[in-house]
């Protein structure tokens, strides 16, 4: 069964104090607390508004740490740490992304789309925040397939592509500060190859609505050469990240932005030179993606069996 979710701005939760930042996605709540110790209602309410905006955000949740936010994200469902990225020390499921580290999302993507079940929610918390700069943008792939012509939505619907870590880097359009830094945290990020075939156009399980998934982890789509790939994603991201489509926000430290993963994209501005930015994400498991012709994602590489083994050990001695 899937939900009913209206789009219109004009329909507010009375549960929710909610402020729309952008036409097509993103709204500000305000006036709640966040906790793994939310009344049934107040999270339902945040469910839904997620459903239908996208993308939340939530000023001044400075009392959140590493587990509180962790306990917060499992009110989604179970939390599964990155595939190829060590977690923060002493934690078993948060990533912290620090510029000093060479932690620069600044390219567009749909987090961790090389792994076969890739996350259904992801949950940020801002730390270490710029005086200037470092905001990040959300666009909307929902609004995006809905307003593609209608022989580019017939092809997305038919096409398949191949998802996976070892993107190029090389297309990155500036040299970061500390470049060194950079290339450490990618051969860490790339260190074993991880592979998966997705729909273009994916089913949201919850809600029945068509999503493109694309972004920077698309390598080729099935069937054509890298040339012809690299045109046609073009074609597609273009689509995406029109402006009309993405809301943009100013982080403060204490900030927490929570995204459906499986209906955006984002992009993480990297605009503040040398200065420190940290920001710690937990995200929740996901489904296997189908497409608008039943079939499901296909897993063509995954990690190595002993570094599978691996991970289960350490998160057993969390």
């Amino acid at each position: 069964m899937h939900l009913e979710i209206p789009m219109s701005h004009d329909i507010q939760d009375p549960t929710l104090d909610l402020a729309p930042r952008a036409g097509r996605l993103g709204a500000e709540v305000r006036g709640v607390r966040l906790s793994a110790d939310l009344a049934p209602e107040t999270f339902a309410a945040i469910h839904r508004a997620l459903l239908r905006h996208k993308v939340l955000f939530f000023r001044g949740q400075r009392h959140l740490d590493d587990a509180g936010q962790q306990a917060l994200a499992r009110l989604w469902g179970e939390l599964v740490a990155h595939p190829t990225v060590p977690s923060k020390d002493g934690t078993r499921h948060v990533l912290e992304l620090d510029s000093f580290h060479g932690a620069r999302a600044n390219s567009w993507h749909t987090d961790v789309t090389f792994d076969l079940a890739y996350p259904k929610v992801s949950v940020l918390r801002g730390v270490v925040i710029p005086p200037v700069g470092g905001d990040t943008v959300w666009a909307n792939t929902v609004a995006a397939y809905e307003r593609l012509p209608a022989e580019l939505q017939a092809l997305a619907d038919r096409l398949r592509a191949v998802h996976t870590n070892t993107y190029d880097y090389a297309h990155a359009r500036e040299t970061p500060p500390d470049v060194d830094a950079t290339r450490r945290y990618r051969e860490v990020f790339a260190a074993h190859e991880v592979e998966t075939e997705h729909p273009v156009v994916r089913v949201h399980p919850e809600t029945g609505e068509r999503s493109l998934v694309l972004g920077h982890f698309v390598q080729r789509f099935q069937g054509l050469n890298s040339a012809d790939s690299q045109h046609l994603l073009a074609v597609f991201q273009a689509h995406i990240t029109r402006l009309e489509n993405t809301v943009r926000w100013s982080w403060q430290e204490g900030d927490v932005a929570i995204w459906d993963n499986r209906s955006t994209q984002h992009y993480a501005i990297a605009d503040y030179g040398d200065a420190h930015r940290v920001v710690r994400r937990v995200t929740v498991e996901g489904e296997v993606p189908v497409g608008v012709d039943g079939l499901a994602s296909v897993a063509l590489k995954t990690l190595p069996q002993a570094v599978l083994a691996q991970r289960a050990q350490a998160e057993a001695a969390a």
